[in-house]
């Protein structure tokens, strides 16, 4: 599990920096500041989620079944949220209208809280030392 975390965070890691450069350079004239601060949260989650997946990749003291929860969390809330974000972000270059899909933003956002409150769990029930 700690491979397929590691791989997923530097996934998640490296699209995240090429999404951010082509929202500052590709995207800054193309659609309006609202929209392109818009995308840019998208990024700034990925970003984030893709270092707590190599946090957890790396860390001894949660189990295998933990890592797993949090590992299908994260993946699926990256995708759902940021990956929504990105197309309502740039809803106005196609013409398909991603508006009908909004509703998956705030799924992702719950299961992003999800993987975190599942490791801060596991912690409490570390045994003190």
């Amino acid at each position: 599990m700690n491979r397929s975390l590691l791989i997923a965070g530097g996934i998640f890691g490296v699209t995240a920096i090429i999404f951010g450069a082509f929202a500052a350079h590709g995207l800054k004239s193309a659609i309006g500041l609202e929209s392109l601060e818009t995308f840019e949260t998208g990024v700034k989650y990925q970003m984030y989620n893709a270092l707590f997946l190599l946090f957890l990749g790396g860390l001894p003291v949660a189990s295998e079944k933990v890592k797993k929860i949090c590992f299908y969390l994260t993946v699926f809330g990256v995708l759902f949220f940021s990956g929504s974000i990105y197309l309502l972000a740039t809803n106005s270059l196609t013409s398909f209208d991603f508006r009908v899909i909004a509703l998956i933003t705030p799924v992702g956002g719950m299961l992003m809280i999800f993987a975190w409150i599942v490791l801060l769990i596991s912690f409490f029930k570390l045994k003190k030392k």
